[in-house]
């Protein structure tokens, strides 16, 4: 079965690519020929993944997932949420949006977040099924680690002592919020397959 990852990041398809159960071949977007950015415009992880997969869906007809992904900090209601990449500002800058969740947790005691990805798979019938994985864990006062990206040098995930910028890929990637939910997304796809 051909499935879509709407993804234009062909480090990211590659890597799925490789996980997928046997008999299902993965496409990019740009194997489809779509080249534009795919607006997230959702006011949840949920809403965003879903407009792309369905965006997809409704142009090609053929099964295809997205994910969206968030740091939920409980002292800040919730931000920067939905808005992580661009908490900070549209250019997306990592060390500005660290920065500023920082700054706006400075003067609060209670320093617990989570990272959390939702999966939108929608099959060859048009049926939306979502995944959810996510990993708690605290926000630290000073960026510690080079690896990762995003908020990883900030985020310590329970039962660690070190943030997701200092562990090793291998275990981020076996702990961390998308690695659960994609692991629930190809449960399901061997459950059909079978």
């Amino acid at each position: 079965m051909r499935i879509c990852f709407a993804s234009h990041n062909k480090n990211k398809v590659k890597e799925m690519s490789e996980i997928m159960p046997d008999g299902n071949f993965l496409i990019g977007l740009d194997e489809l020929g779509i080249t534009e950015d795919i607006s997230e415009t959702g006011s949840t992880l949920e809403e965003n993944a879903t407009i792309k997969s369905s965006y997809v869906y409704k142009k090609h007809k053929i099964p295809v997932f997205a994910d969206d992904s968030g740091l939920i900090v409980h002292a800040l209601n919730g931000e920067p949420g939905v808005y992580s990449a661009r908490y900070a500002g549209e250019d997306r800058d990592d060390q500005k949006n660290m920065d500023l969740l920082l700054k706006n947790l400075s003067d609060k005691n209670d320093r617990s977040a989570e990272f959390r990805t939702v999966i939108s798979y929608i099959d060859e019938a048009g049926k939306n099924h979502e995944f959810t994985g996510k990993v708690e864990g605290q926000i630290i006062k000073e960026k510690r680690g080079n690896n990762g990206f995003g908020y990883d040098p900030i985020f310590q995930p329970k039962g660690f002592d070190e943030t997701f910028a200092e562990l090793s890929s291998e275990v981020k990637n076996r702990i961390s919020h998308r690695a659960k939910a994609v692991q629930k997304f190809l449960e399901y796809l061997h459950q059909i397959n079978e």
